[in-house]
């Protein structure tokens, strides 16, 4: 197995949103059959066997169910591989396809782990965040009277209030009883819902045994969801919005704690600034930050500004992964940035580059034409510039005119001072001009613009060692930033799966950590919410149309209203949390030497008790 995708494994087994606490086996085929896919799988407690374990995995539109022995020293499959932790052995089966199998032989895979769902959709709901976690939030973004809810870590099925209360934090468990189905703190009254307990303990405060009283003023809202949920919290965004007086709330509330994180982090601009370069900046207070701005190194080292052009290298900055997306932010070129541009382009090699702004709108010059064509004004198919170290050239190859988007096709080639090439052959450089996003506002349709990504990702993935995506408009923040975020947001779906932990503000934070302002308006920052949606809506009717048509290959993909059911043939991976802290990586147990070990505890699920 490729170190790349046990990686990937490791951090979904780290998280344990695939153990299910508090259900039954009945409950567990239910939840299967009805958001699984062949290949999905839980783990939940034994019924039959206290202490004991149960794994269920679909498989062929059913549900098989493994028991997991607990014995107090090892879990197994009662024989086989021995673990020391119940992550651990889900682990090894996950990477080592093939070795769990049936009495007849039959493989068993365990592919997408099914995530367990919210005990509420309450915001202020966080899932799986550790206290330490919850209690750096709670005092760097929070104040006295916020309070949260997460999983118990100790107690799985169990529940902690955490509260910031005189300026520290304070925990509260809440205990949930299944057979009576109901939530206490540990005495006193029952309440049917976490909404309901919280509710309570709003209107009537609880007392430490310090007789400290525990207000609970303000819920802090998390932003951290399963992918799954995403149109659950569409919703509840959108009714808040309509329910909150006093303030717009929805997503204008999550919008504006972006602003304001972002006074947090003033980041030096220093080389915008310099005299010599700021005739090179389109907007004069829209500049590159100088930690992540792109150095020309083929400038003449004797001229100040040589080395500056106002755009920004955006990484997902995680290590993690061990395949990473680059992507430079820039601004519309200017008549005397256009040689800067390509010189940007060759030096990073740069092969894909996206355009989400016109030319001229609202009678303004957005970007001049940096680029040769039939349809310029001299009709020119090559152009050049002198740069310090020789020439550069740019040919047009073809163009097509498209329903949303133009694409250009050029060649880039450089020459020394000697007039000798540098390379044997020039590079294929390829341009995307989407035209239907409109300045100050966002597309009407989703799908155009997740059609639009998906050719430019297609184009780019077919690239080997392709440098980074140029995405650029007029300032190279609003539609740039917007088109971004989607862009990484989707790219951890594709890689961890349609159950994966998303969090759409902290990737708008990151990104804004890179160039500043990214995402400019409350528009822009639901459209990401909303562009997402459609994605996963779209990628769960190709799921179902894939398992309805068994050994049909799908190669086309449309993301519009009409045609949603139309599947691709691009693969959905594991399911990962987006925000697991690292951990270190265990030994895993080695291989069975005997490959055909089959283990002899699988049956069908035919009561309540398993």
């Amino acid at each position: 197995m490729s170190t790349h995708r046990s990686s990937k494994i490791a951090r979904m087994v780290e998280q344990k949103k695939w153990f299910h606490p508090n259900i039954s086996g009945i409950k567990a085929e239910e939840l299967l059959k009805e958001r699984g896919y062949d290949g999905s799988f839980l783990a939940r407690h034994s019924s039959s066997t206290p202490n004991d374990f149960t794994l269920s995995v679909r498989r062929n539109n059913e549900v098989t169910h493994i028991k997991i022995q607990n014995n107090g020293e090892y879990y197994d499959l009662y024989g086989g591989e021995k673990f020391a932790t119940l992550a651990e052995l889900v682990q090894y089966y996950m990477e080592n396809q093939g070795q769990l199998k049936e009495k007849n032989g039959v493989v068993i895979e365990l592919k997408y782990p099914l995530n367990s769902e919210d005990p509420t959709t309450e915001r202020w709901f966080h899932g799986h965040l550790s206290g330490k976690e919850a209690e750096k939030v709670l005092m760097e973004k929070g104040k006295n009277g916020s309070y949260l809810v997460r999983e118990s870590q100790s107690k799985p099925g169990d529940y902690v209030l955490s509260v910031r209360t005189d300026d520290k934090a304070t925990h509260v468990m809440i205990c949930f009883h299944e057979a009576e189905e109901n939530y206490d703190v540990g005495g006193g009254e029952k309440f049917k819902s976490l909404s309901d307990l919280i509710e309570h303990y709003r209107k009537n405060p609880m007392v430490e045994r310090s007789g400290t009283v525990v207000h609970l003023k303000t819920p802090f809202n998390a932003t951290r969801i399963s992918a799954s949920g995403l149109g659950a919290r569409v919703n509840q965004l959108e009714t808040e919005k309509d329910k909150k007086q006093g303030s717009k709330g929805g997503f204008w509330d999550e919008f504006e704690q972006l602003q304001q994180m972002e006074v947090r982090h003033l980041y030096s601009r220093k080389e915008g600034q310099r005299p010599e370069n700021k005739p090179r900046n389109r907007y004069k207070n829209i500049l590159p930050f100088d930690h992540t701005r792109i150095v020309l190194r083929d400038g003449d080292p004797q001229v100040i500004g040589s080395d500056y052009i106002n755009g920004n290298l955006i990484s997902t900055e995680d290590d993690n992964l061990d395949l990473k997306k680059g992507y430079i932010a820039t601004q519309g070129a200017l008549p005397n940035t256009v040689v800067d541009f390509w010189r940007m382009v060759w030096q990073e090699n740069c092969r894909t580059i996206v355009m989400t702004t016109k030319e001229v709108e609202r009678g303004k010059v957005k970007a001049v034409r940096y680029w040769p064509g039939p349809d310029s004004p001299e009709s020119n198919l090559t152009q050049s510039w002198d740069v310090y170290d020789g020439k550069m050239t740019l040919k047009h190859i073809s163009q097509k005119q498209d329903s949303d988007f133009i694409y250009r096709e050029f060649e880039l080639y450089r020459e020394g001072r000697d007039g000798k090439q540098l390379e044997s052959a020039p590079r294929c450089i390829y341009h995307y001009h989407f035209l239907p996003w409109p300045d100050y506002g966002v597309p009407g349709d989703p799908g155009s613009v997740l059609n639009f990504l998906n050719i430019v990702n297609t184009k780019q993935d077919s690239i080997k060692e392709a440098g980074p995506v140029v995405v650029h408009c007029s300032a190279g923040i609003g539609r740039t930033g917007t088109f971004i975020v989607i862009d990484i947001i989707l790219n951890q779906i594709k890689l961890f799966g349609l159950e994966c932990e998303i969090d759409i503000q902290k990737t708008i934070q990151m990104v804004r950590s890179q160039r500043s302002g990214m995402v400019q308006t409350e528009a822009q920052y639901k459209f990401v919410y909303m562009a997402v949606l459609h994605y996963l809506e779209t990628e769960k009717q190709r799921k179902r149309a894939e398992e309805q048509s068994v050994g049909r290959e799908y190669t086309n993909i449309k993301y519009t209203v009409e045609s949603v059911a139309r599947p691709t043939s691009r693969p959905i991976v594991l399911p990962q949390p987006a925000n697991s802290r690292k951990k270190e990586k265990k030994d895993l147990p080695k291989l069975p030497e005997d490959n055909r070990q089959i283990y002899q505890n699988i049956t069908p699920l035919k009561t309540n008790k398993t």
